[in-house]
């Protein structure tokens, strides 16, 4: 049930949060904002992996 719930979100992330990978941003001029993204993201994909 949880997994399910955290591959939604996943999927909802994958469509409305930006992918700083693709514009190669550097960590260490990211704002916090853009860091609470990242944080959020990696999160969200430990939290479906482990379930």
């Amino acid at each position: 049930m949880k997994k399910n719930i955290f591959k939604f979100i996943s999927k909802v992330n994958k469509k409305v949060l930006p992918s700083y990978s693709k514009q190669q941003l550097d960590l260490q001029k990211a704002t916090n904002l853009q860091k609470a993204i990242i944080g959020w993201k990696l999160w969200v994909t430990k939290k479906t992996l482990n379930q």
